[in-house]
């Protein structure tokens, strides 16, 4: 399982090639689960339902990575798995591919739709945002109200996530940390508050930045 990884940001990135009068249509966005990643390709099909083709790949993370493509009706190998090998070449996972081709009267050769359908998600993928999501250890730590704000910029200049605020008798603050990390993240609060504060472990989530 990852400890950290690249993935789209949530908008979708659409680009448009023409080759010898086909025209292909890319979507790339994130998915989350094959159910996200379907619903996908289902709105590129009843947004084109004119189209010949809506090939198709996806990969997705968790403890068991799921990797899927679809070649629609064109020649095996030729869309799907191209646009597969493409995904994989860019590092992020929880990523869908939708190519929508238009059929332009002109046959490309298995060799030209492997060109084709790969240099669509190629071209699409340089307009995609990246955005990186970490496993972070949570650990949970009293600031006095008015220390908090000083405390806070230094530990986010230090690469700690806050990852929430609560505001009772003190600020009462949510750390993310690298996994393991609860030992070096208390010496940097004793560092800080002169040995008054001390994080206690709070369980692990996903932060994306």
């Amino acid at each position: 399982m990852f400890v950290s990884f690249e993935l789209p940001a949530r908008d979708l990135i659409t680009h448009e090639i023409t080759i010898k009068r086909s025209r292909f249509i890319t979507w790339i966005t994130r998915a989350e689960s094959e159910e996200e990643a379907r619903a996908v390709i289902a709105e590129a099909k009843a947004t084109y339902p004119d189209a010949r083709h809506h090939c198709s790949a996806f990969i997705l993370s968790g403890q068991n990575p799921i990797e899927r493509s679809s070649d629609d009706g064109e020649p095996s190998g030729t869309a799907g798995k191209p646009m597969l090998d493409v995904l994989r070449g860019s590092g992020m996972q929880d990523i869908v591919a939708v190519v929508i081709r238009y059929f332009g009267g002109i046959k490309l050769g298995a060799g030209g739709l492997v060109h084709a359908y790969s240099g669509a998600v190629s071209e699409t993928l340089e307009q995609v945002t990246r955005v990186e999501k970490r496993l972070r250890q949570l650990a949970e730590v009293d600031f006095p109200h008015a220390e908090a704000g000083r405390i806070e910029a230094d530990l986010r200049t230090n690469g700690i996530d806050v990852v929430d605020v609560h505001y009772g008798a003190a600020a009462t603050y949510t750390l993310g940390i690298e996994p393991g990390g609860l030992e070096a993240l208390n010496e940097l609060l004793a560092a800080l508050t002169q040995g008054e504060a001390e994080a206690s472990e709070a369980g692990e989530m996903w932060v994306e930045r």
